[in-house]
């Protein structure tokens, strides 16, 4: 259980010290696994897809029991830059080459879809998690800025898609006055929110359907078998299917989805609110994400602070200062704020795939797992959980078109993996500068 990060950088059964955790919608612990029982589905995790599971399978009228380690919400779900993104990860450019065009237009219309999930779920449980529309990416030469708009021109004329704007440098100066920045596009069908309120939300959805939810149920052992018995310090659980939706934080679970999604670790600051200054660094309410070799990505609070995500860490445990980790890139992108005060900063944990697109699974007769997000995972992840249920049900259309994705595994086992984190840290933005 070496890589297990449940442990490594948060304290038990606590929300780390974000600006999120802090202005969340509060929501009751719900109570440890106590003794035996039994369910239709028992899920593992917690966060958007377990979340999501839950909800749609007990919408069904099927009996869930979820397990979560700390709080629902606890890891990347909560702690992410709060951007519901368009399409896949891997762009479609990309996917195009890697799994041909019918598969990419697939995958493209699987991504709408994952975004229509998540607003309409936000609008029928009338979740308060501040949804805005809008996502801009920025470049930071010429030649990336023609890239975009000719990649804005392709989804428009391949896809149908026609929510891209075109930013001129003026334009991109405009909505982000950074010197850095040469130009972009914005894509006004994404958008952005809170994402801890998002997964609250979500987790108060599923208990009112009937899922039973437990924190501080750590899983320690799986059986699998036609009965998968699933068991914490102080409870079992058995039940007829068994979803894993442990992203980053899956530990030693299982070896299969362990070779092929890598836990990283990622930073982000929240400044002091920045009131009318706030116009120096946004334009407009939109989010932000650019090219940079390791990809910067911000926007501006409900409260008129910069939230701001960057930096890099080599191996599992946080960094002693990730304020200084952060406000780095942070200042090369807006020199200004070189003295501005950063209220929190915290760390997560993601789960990253060789190519950076989601891997989704039948582990087994009735083992279905989805994880490896690779930062995209607001929109796929809430959308893997309704495809997972909808496979249980016996509806796999979705899934399976994921699942058909291929998922290379790293290099190395799990015995290896930590030194060799830097190594493919390396390699994985080397890959991304180059475009393989």
């Amino acid at each position: 259980m070496g890589l297990n990060l449940l442990h490594s950088n948060d304290r038990k059964g606590e929300y780390p010290n974000s600006w999120y955790a802090a202005t969340a919608t509060p929501l009751a612990r719900f109570a440890p696994l106590s003794g035996d029982r039994r369910a239709d589905v028992v899920i593992i995790g917690g966060g958007y897809t377990g979340l999501s599971a839950a909800l749609h399978l007990a919408e069904a009228g099927m009996d869930v029991t979820l397990l979560e380690a700390h709080r629902v919400g606890f890891g990347a779900s909560g702690r992410n830059g709060g951007q519901l993104g368009s399409g896949q990860r891997m762009d479609q450019e990309g996917l195009e080459g890697f799994v041909g065009h019918q598969e990419a237009k697939k995958l493209w219309q699987l991504g709408e879809e994952a975004k229509d999930l998540v607003k309409s779920l936000i609008a029928k449980h009338d979740i308060q998690c501040h949804l805005r529309p809008g996502v801009a990416w920025t470049a930071s030469s010429s030649r990336e800025s023609k890239h975009l708009h000719d990649y804005g021109r392709h989804l428009e004329d391949r896809y149908g898609y026609d929510q891209i704007e075109l930013l001129s440098p003026e334009a991109c100066h405009q909505l982000c006055p950074s010197p850095d920045y040469k130009g972009g596009i914005l894509d006004h069908g994404a958008g952005h929110l809170h994402p801890l309120n998002l997964a609250l939300g979500l987790a108060r959805a599923a208990a009112a359907a009937g899922a039973s939810l437990h924190e501080e149920s750590e899983v320690l052992e799986i059986q699998e078998g036609a009965e998968v018995r699933v068991k914490t310090a102080t409870g079992e659980v058995r039940a007829d299917h068994l979803i894993l939706a442990c992203n980053g934080y899956l530990g030693g679970l299982h070896r299969q989805v362990a070779a092929r999604v890598m836990p990283i670790n990622n930073f982000v600051v929240a400044t002091e609110p920045l009131g009318d200054d706030a116009d120096k660094v946004l334009g407009r309410d939109v989010a932000v994400a650019d090219g940079k070799f390791v990809v910067n990505y911000f926007r501006l609070s409900h409260d008129k602070r910069l939230l701001f995500g960057g930096g890099e860490s080599y191996g599992y445990r946080f960094p002693a200062d990730i304020r200084a980790v952060v406000r780095k890139p942070m200042t090369q992108i807006f020199p200004h704020l070189k003295d501005v005060r950063l209220d929190y900063a915290w760390g997560g944990t993601l789960g990253i795939t060789m190519k950076r697109m989601p891997y989704l699974a039948r582990l087994g007769e009735n083992v279905l797992s989805a994880s490896g997000y690779s930062g995209h995972g607001v929109g796929t992840a809430i959308h893997a959980g309704q495809l997972i249920a909808q496979a249980i049900q016996g509806q796999a259309e979705g899934f399976d078109t994921m699942s058909r994705v291929p998922a290379p595994r790293f290099p190395g086992g799990p015995a290896m993996r930590s030194p060799l984190l830097a190594l493919a840290m390396t390699w994985f933005a080397l890959r991304d500068r180059i475009g393989i």
